[in-house]
């Protein structure tokens, strides 16, 4: 871990690369998850008032809320728009151009937010909620993409998951921005929402400044001078050739085969169980009841005795505690392994599960129970932000060759927004008619998504793609022998002779 430390330092280039694709990547996701819970009531009462003056109709209550529903609603129709386009887009025009013209969405969405009240027009939040998500859909997997493909090999882990760190930072700033002393109050929540223009801009101007992703050079264009020139930007002048011939020899294995499709993804017979681990995992991402404890966050405070005033204010200890663990992430991965991440954090969210729904059952029996649900839900963002939410994103990119990286991205993400999408319809009718024990649903998700992982995928640490896509072979014999995979022989050894080990 500690060499890994200092090779990153050495590669100023490469952090600066983190920063600057990550402010207007992931950041934009976890930001507009979390930045609609402050301003609700305002944007409730612009809906109503612009009804009322433009078309003399004070909106019942349950009218009201379908028009939120909406606006909340359609940031996932505008993130699934960006993920189903971003992966096409990606390969064929690059992956930083992709990011680039990705910030002006943000940036149109934003003067969208900042309008809206002088406009009294509520559909401009609709719009710009939209853009928002298109946004955010194409920089959840280009962003990865970019990253993952910038690092060294020995850097691919801390890099892969600095992709979920500034999706927990995006989160954390939506509810820190949105406090009363900042930016959620009546007279300047319009800035709140149009928050996400600065960091577009930002990414905007300084994005130019960063190489193209060497691996998109070579395997997607054939440039190798382009590709070494972004190496030695992006590394230092050390010695990488190395590297060089590892993505040569991946090269030379996808002679003659063409960038798949999605379908092509889910139909080819040799990728079957990299395939079915991103579905699983994504899937399980949004379906983990990470949402349904943040709900249940608030009613577990007030019942320890929380003043309701302060109740804002606490729950950004949920937020800085998912912000802080996947930090920690970060420093250990490299000696622990994605795959021990992986199934270790869905069978103890599982666990953490089962015990926060008896704590919920008992708490009004026993007097210091709602202590015990506190210490849990902290426990639950714990493995949470160490496991499935620091491995998950970049996971395609680690068991996909560069011919289904782009598709299996694009797979991913969907799910992603999907799920998302599907657990804001059923979520609220789940809890009404279940309560607490809604979690019950989201133990089962985790606990078999925890055992799959711990039978069904091999570990990434210090293996190549090759290497890997080797091991579900061996793991999964007769998972067929059809298309791409008779480019890709079980263990070759001109090409165990010369590769290092990858992460």
């Amino acid at each position: 871990m500690a060499h890994a430390l200092m090779l990153l330092l050495e590669s100023p280039v490469l952090i600066a690369a983190i920063f600057i694709s990550g402010i207007g990547g992931t950041f934009q996701f976890g930001f507009h998850i979390s930045v609609l819970t402050s301003p609700s009531p305002f944007i409730k009462e612009l809906v109503n008032t612009t009804c009322l003056q433009r078309y003399s109709i004070s909106l019942e209550q349950w009218e009201v809320t379908l028009i939120w529903s909406f606006i909340v609603s359609i940031f996932c129709i505008g993130g699934l728009l960006g993920t189903l386009c971003a992966g096409r887009l990606s390969s064929a025009y690059g992956r930083k151009r992709c990011l680039l013209l990705n910030n002006l969405f943000a940036i149109g969405g934003a003067g969208m937010m900042l309008l809206s009240k002088t406009a009294m027009s509520f559909e401009m939040i609709m719009v710009g909620r939209f853009l928002y998500g298109i946004n955010a859909g194409a920089s959840l997997s280009v962003h990865t993409m970019y990253l993952v493909e910038c690092a060294p090999k020995r850097l691919q882990g801390i890099v892969g998951v600095s992709v979920s760190t500034f999706l927990s930072m995006g989160k954390f700033s939506g509810q820190l921005l949105g406090i009363s002393e900042l930016l959620g109050t009546e007279d300047r929540w319009p800035w709140l929402l149009g928050f996400s223009g600065a960091t577009a801009l930002l990414q905007l101007i300084t994005l130019p400044f960063l190489p193209e992703s060497p691996k998109y050079l070579l395997l997607d264009r054939g440039d190798r001078q382009g590709c070494e020139k972004a190496i030695r930007r992006l590394w230092g002048n050390r010695d990488h050739s190395a590297e060089v011939e590892e993505m040569l020899v991946e090269h030379a294995s996808m002679k003659g085969v063409r960038s798949h499709t999605v379908l092509d993804l889910i139909l080819d017979q040799d990728v079957r169980w990299q395939f079915l681990t991103i579905l699983v995992a994504f899937t399980t991402l949004q379906f983990s009841g990470i949402n349904a404890v943040y709900l249940y966050s608030f009613d577990v405070f007030r019942t320890a005795g929380i003043p309701t005033h302060q109740l804002r204010h606490v729950a950004l200890g949920t937020g800085l505690c998912e912000v802080s663990t996947s930090m920690v992430c970060v420093m250990v991965i490299e000696s622990t392994g994605k795959k021990l991440m992986l199934y270790r954090g869905y069978l103890c969210m599982a666990v953490t599960l089962g015990l926060l729904t008896l704590t919920l059952y008992l708490q009004i029996q026993v007097s210091w129970m709602p202590y015990c649900s506190m210490l849990l839900i902290f426990i639950f963002i714990f493995f949470f932000s160490s496991g499935p939410a620091g491995v998950t994103v970049s996971l395609p990119g680690d068991i996909f060759n560069q011919s289904f990286k782009s598709a299996a991205y694009t797979i991913g993400c969907t799910l992603n927004w999907l799920g998302l999408f599907l657990l804001g319809l059923i979520f609220p009718v789940i809890v009404e008619n279940m309560d607490y024990f809604c979690f019950l649903i989201f133990f089962v998700f985790c606990f078999l998504s925890g055992m799959f992982v711990w039978y069904n995928v091999p570990e990434t640490k210090n293996r190549t793609v090759m290497e890997i896509t080797a091991e579900f072979q061996r793991m999964h014999p007769n998972s067929g022998s059809s298309g791409e995979g008779r480019s890709r022989p079980p263990e070759p050894s001109h090409i165990k002779a010369c590769t290092t080990t990858k992460f």
